[in-house]
């Protein structure tokens, strides 16, 4: 879907409400061509205009990897929507640290940030910019814009399918802007186009929009999987609903989880979705599409080596764990950048660490110390082979040098069945039995025998945060986990917290990222959050 839109993204450029370097600036031609009139007609821009919606989470501008970017102020490569909430979600916890010292990167893992961080301020800005494009998108596809271009029949039809698709992907990137900064600005399709300082939104309000969105689209949007692969179907929403009510005793102060129950209950029972009997490496690699893992990707973020060239996203997440004496080939790349590895912390959450039974422990230890002595020296922390440009057979990607193939599951089964799980633990319903039936079908994967399986005696909250980690590393969860149960500022220790080798506790206002500077000093309507 991503091939052949760019011819349109100039004019959608010039017509579109965007906001370029802050939430609050507003670009319109200089002169009065009437540039969305132009732009739609051809019937084919409507989906190109989608296509880019979805391409907001994987690449960074109209060219790619670098040339033309949607932002500016911060690297291209560095300003990927996905590559900044990787790192928003696991730079800042126990999975991850960087040995870079690029700008304020370190001050992610160290949990020292302000809101003059660099990385901080281009993920809400990217976000912001998305929210930008669902908007503009969803204006021009009204009953009276369509009525006035003359637009009927089947594009018609296909026009109101994209449109749900597109509410949900503002409502993904407005859960994740809730997630991360609490109190954003808020803008929709029905404000102004033009010199507008958005108002912000308090978190409880973000989240009773957010929520009444997606049940709006669940009726509307094509059944649970019926779309065509790396677009949103029913299951995307449903996970949505229920990753949002895991969090809303976070979000709201008040607990929701009978509400997970129902909506995972949703997607398993759909029958569209089953764990892959296949290994679990298999989820992570270039041809995790159609490898047999995919029937339990509810939706990916699709890449493509040839047609998504960026070097954020999965670009960033192949080639920055490569490192040391680890052999680029067997990652289907031309050579690794030295960047990521792990804490002890994380590998001890596996029984007998590098030499666990478990496949999930994706460790390479080949000249790699446990202990982070230099957290600039890659080779201080042991590595982890999770993400590879190569298929089944180790052949290598569509570009053995760059640029991957391999698509990022943002929901999968496997959240599911723990999002069920832990919901029956803090009293939302389902059954235990089921709950332990779901963890062991994962471990029974990950073992390759019932030698992992637990019992209902071993299901409690300790072991939730801990599976979760072991299952889900590396793909964005940690933060958002560590977060509702307690264990992220004030609380939880790891190496270099707190900018301190044995780690340290740092103050609970970090569970949420300050609202930037650059746009405090733009947007009088904003008020930071406490803290900063």
């Amino acid at each position: 879907m991503y091939k052949n839109v760019t011819k349109y993204l100039f004019l959608f450029l010039l017509s579109m409400t965007f906001v370029a370097c802050e939430s609050d600036l507003e670009l319109l031609p200089e002169d009065d061509r009437n540039t969305s009139n132009v732009a739609f007609e051809d019937p084919a821009a409507y989906r190109a205009f989608l296509a880019k919606i979805y391409a907001g989470l994987s690449l960074s501008g109209q060219i790619g990897p670098a040339g033309n970017p949607d932002l500016i102020g911060l690297d291209e490569g560095f300003s990927n929507y996905l590559r900044l909430y990787w790192k928003m979600q696991q730079l800042t916890t126990d999975e991850a640290v960087i040995g870079w010292n690029d700008g304020t990167i370190r001050d992610l893992h160290g949990q020292t940030w302000t809101s003059g961080n660099e990385f901080i301020r281009t993920m809400y800005t990217r976000i912001m910019y998305q929210v930008a494009l669902c908007n503009e998108f969803l204006r021009q596809t009204t009953s009276d814009v369509l009525d006035s271009r003359g637009v009927s029949g089947q594009l018609r039809e296909d026009i109101q399918d994209y449109r749900a698709e597109a509410r949900f992907m503002r409502a993904l990137s407005y859960w994740h802007m809730m997630d991360l900064f609490g109190n954003p600005p808020f803008v929709t399709e029905e404000d102004p186009i033009g010199a507008f300082l958005p108002p912000q939104i308090q978190r409880t309000e973000l989240f009773n929009y957010v929520e009444s969105e997606l049940l709006e689209v669940e009726s509307n949007i094509i059944e649970a999987g019926n779309n065509e692969y790396g677009r949103a179907d029913r299951a995307a929403v449903w996970s949505l609903l229920a990753k949002l009510y895991l969090n809303a005793e976070v979000y709201t102060g008040t607990a929701r989880y009978g509400d997970v129950i129902t909506y995972c209950n949703n997607i398993i029972n759909s029958g569209n979705y089953s764990i892959a009997d296949v290994p679990y490496g298999y989820l992570f690699l270039a041809d995790n599409d159609s490898n047999g893992s995919q029937v339990e990707t509810i939706f990916p973020v699709p890449f493509d080596g040839l047609n998504t060239q960026s070097f954020g996203g999965m670009t960033f997440m192949v080639h920055a764990p490569v490192g040391g004496s680890m052999d680029p080939s067997f990652f289907g790349i031309n050579g690794g950048w030295s960047g990521i590895r792990t804490t002890s912390n994380f590998v001890e959450q596996f029984p007998n660490e590098e030499n666990s039974a478990d496949d999930r422990a994706n460790f390479y230890t080949d000249g790699q110390t446990k202990e982070i002595q230099n957290i600039a020296t890659f080779t201080d922390g042991f590595a982890v082979i999770k993400y590879r440009n190569v298929d089944v057979n180790g052949n290598p990607g569509s570009d053995p040098d760059d640029h991957p193939d391999t698509d990022f599951p943002m929901f999968r089964l496997a959240d599911v069945y723990l999002m069920y799980a832990e919901a029956h633990l803090r009293g939302g319903g389902g059954s235990a039995a089921t709950a332990v039936a779901y963890i062991n079908e994962l471990r029974e994967r990950a073992y390759g025998d019932t030698s992992g399986n637990i019992t209902s005696g071993d299901l409690n909250l300790d072991f939730i945060l801990d599976e979760r980690s072991r299952e889900l590393h590396w793909e964005c969860h940690r933060r958002t986990d560590l977060i509702r149960f307690g264990q992220f500022s004030d609380q939880g220790i790891w190496p270099f917290k707190g900018n301190v080798p044995q780690g340290t506790t740092t103050e609970p206002f970090r569970d949420l990222m300050p609202i930037p500077s650059t746009d405090l000093g733009v947007n009088t309507n904003l008020v930071q959050n406490p803290g900063y």
